[in-house]
């Protein structure tokens, strides 16, 4: 590194500058001329208190110290600069062995060397192109230093703005599930709605169940996913029946021949694969699948036993033979809400899941809960948007075109203003709510 390149990396501001503290008055001149050489200004001081002088005037980057004045008062005041100056070269002169001198200073000072009269100009040179190398090695090390800070603050930095992109992201990637799920629910729905249009004693059959078992597995305390699968299964838990003659389905089960049997007992294994095709009703369509599954392993279509049965299709077991003991789906006759219990009570353990059946039970035999607030009658032509349905809106036809808690839109009424004599009173039950 020439004198220029030097000056430049160390001190791009001014020319560099030396100090020479020696106690004895010398001819200094060819030093003089050696540090303008290398770079540097020189100036003089005879004691410590002119060398700490000199300092509190100005820069200083280059020491030179005869070890006579260090050896008057111990180099305290040397110690006290180093310490204020940690990059301060500092060039030992002395007549003595490098050992003897750097004793007590040599562990405080990093940048320093220690030249034995007499010397010569190539290794005055020598000794402060080495602290050069140092000095500029140390600048080096520091601005890395400081420059992996930078990159590690803005790594940190981009990392929590990716972050919160992903966080976006995720919260837009859950507004796309919400809205795909409220979809397939209302799909699920409508093919909920093309069973009811079957009619006969099981209308409104898989709308009860539904309810049944939702509140069953609330009780039961199953994770928000279990409880929804539950639901959507039990929706559509006789899909399949609309392969099934409409004789079939209008005869109470016992009354049914072996042949009917037989189509009757394959109708959820066929809801299934019929859900199959669906991406996200697969676990919908093994609790599908499995409804009909015993307890005690006597049940279809896959014999399985106790926990090996999902939950979600133990309940809807239950709250389906609840309902089909209600409409004489199982029997001559309907039977009462107490006589059901008791059937359902005695199949505890053999053809129903102990634990599902004490939560069921709490439910049908719980006290009738205080009615809703009487919903308000509106005519068709009155309705306004963000009015909640209060029942379920019902074709003149007998199909449910609009399940009950639907919220009014501009579109929704349309849809139901067309089915809808508006010259006459048809009130359509729904509460009025804020908008």
């Amino acid at each position: 590194m020439n004198v220029r390149e030097r000056q430049e990396s160390l001190a791009p501001q001014s020319r560099l500058q030396a100090l020479m503290v020696d106690c004895e008055v010398e001819d200094f001149s060819g030093l003089g001329l050696l540090l303008g050489q290398a770079g540097y200004d020189m100036r003089m001081a005879a004691s410590a208190p002119e060398a700490l002088a000199e300092f509190a005037g100005g820069r200083i980057d280059l020491l030179i110290c005869n070890t006579r004045v260090i050896d008057k008062d111990g180099g305290q005041w040397l110690e006290n600069l180093v310490g204020q100056s940690p990059d301060l070269f500092v060039i030992f002169l002395s007549e003595c062995s490098p050992v003897a001198i750097t004793k007590g200073l040599g562990r405080l000072l990093g940048l320093h060397r220690h030249i034995v009269k007499p010397w010569n100009s190539e290794q005055f040179l020598a000794v402060i192109e080495q602290l050069n190398d140092q000095k500029i090695t140390r600048y080096e090390n520091i601005r890395l230093e400081q420059k992996n800070r930078a990159l590690t603050k803005e790594l940190a930095e981009l990392n929590a703005a990716v972050e919160l992109t992903a966080h976006e992201h995720d919260d837009e990637l859950l507004e796309a599930h919400r809205k795909l799920k409220k979809s397939f629910v209302a799909s699920i729905r409508m093919f909920s709605n093309l069973l009811e249009w079957r009619g006969g004693i099981l209308a409104g059959h898989s709308r009860r169940v539904a309810d049944l078992t939702r509140r069953t597995a609330s009780i039961m305390q199953l994770s928000e996913a279990e409880q929804q699968n539950a639901f959507v299964a039990a929706l559509i838990h006789d899909i399949a029946h609309i392969t099934l003659p409409d004789g079939m389905l209008s005869k109470p089960v016992p009354s049914l021949s072996h042949e009917e049997l037989d189509k009757y007992r394959n109708h959820s294994s066929l809801g299934e694969q019929l859900l199959l095709s669906i991406d996200d009703a697969h676990l919908v369509a093994t609790l599908v699948r499995s409804h009909h599954e015993r307890f005690d392993g006597a049940g279809y279509p896959d014999g399985l036993k106790g926990k090996d049965i999902p939950i979600g299709a133990r309940i809807i077991a239950v709250a389906d033979f609840y309902d089909d003991l209600m409409v004489g789906h199982l029997s001559s006759k309907p039977l009462t809400c107490a006589e059901a219990r008791t059937l359902i009570s005695h199949s505890r353990g053999a053809q129903f899941d102990p634990e599902v059946v004490d939560a069921f039970l709490q439910i049908v035999i719980q006290a009738t809960p205080a009615p809703d607030p009487a919903p308000i009658n509106v005519p068709c032509s009155e309705l306004r948007p963000g009015m909640t349905l209060a029942q379920d809106f019902v074709s003149r036809e007998g199909l449910v075109l609009l399940t009950a808690g639907r919220v009014l839109t501009p579109e929704l009424m349309r849809r139901m203003q067309l089915r809808v004599d508006l010259g006459r009173k048809f009130p359509i039950r729904a509460v009025a709510t804020a908008v």
